[in-house]
C-alpha cells in the first residue's frame, strides 16, 4: 500500500482536534509499512541516536521520470515510532536525492505541530533518523 502524500497527512491531521486521535493515525500509518526483512536487522542498519530501535535499508529503483530514486524499508520495536518513520517516508521515499536534500523536513514537522508532541528523546531520535536518510542520499547525489 502506498503512503499518502505529505500534503494529505497534513489535511489529515488537521481533521482530529486533539492529540490521542492524532496519535492513533500515526500509528495506523505505520502499521501499513510493509514488511520489514529479518535479515536487515543488523548494527549497519540500526539509526545510532534512537531511544527505540530503528532499522533503515536503503535501496534504488528506476522511476521512468525522474531517473533513479532512493527507496527505504525502515522497521522499529516501538509503534509509535514505526508511525513516524511512515510520516518521514511520506516525505522522502521514492524521490531523488536532490529531491531528499531539498525537502524542508523542519517545516512539515511544524505544519504537522509534531515535536511539541514529542519527548524530547523522540524528537532527538526523529531527527536522527532524517539525518541518516539525508546522508544517504548525499552520498548518492
Amino acid at each position: 500500500m502506498a503512503l499518502p502524500s505529505t500534503e494529505d497527512i497534513v489535511d489529515d491531521l488537521s481533521f482530529f482536534d486533539d492529540w490521542e486521535d492524532k496519535y492513533k493515525y500515526i500509528i495506523d500509518l505505520g502499521k501499513s509499512l510493509p514488511e520489514f526483512d529479518e535479515v536487515w536487522r543488523t548494527p549497519e542498519r540500526l539509526v545510532k541516536g534512537c531511544q527505540s530501535s530503528v532499522w533503515i535499508q536503503p535501496g534504488s529503483e528506476q522511476d521512468s521520470i525522474k531517473g533513479e530514486v532512493l527507496t527505504f524499508a525502515v522497521d522499529s520495536d516501538a509503534i509509535i515510532v514505526r508511525g513516524l518513520l511512515g510520516l518521514v517516508l511520506a516525505a522522502l521515499d521514492h524521490k531523488t536525492p536532490q529531491e531528499i536534500l531539498d525537502f524542508d523536513i523542519t517545516a512539515y514537522f511544524e505544519e504537522l505541530d509534531l515535536e511539541r508532541h514529542l519527548s524530547p528523546t523522540r524528537g532527538n531520535g526523529l531527527r536522527s533518523i532524517v539525518g541518516r536518510i539525508k546522508g544517504i542520499a548525499q552520498a548518492a547525489a
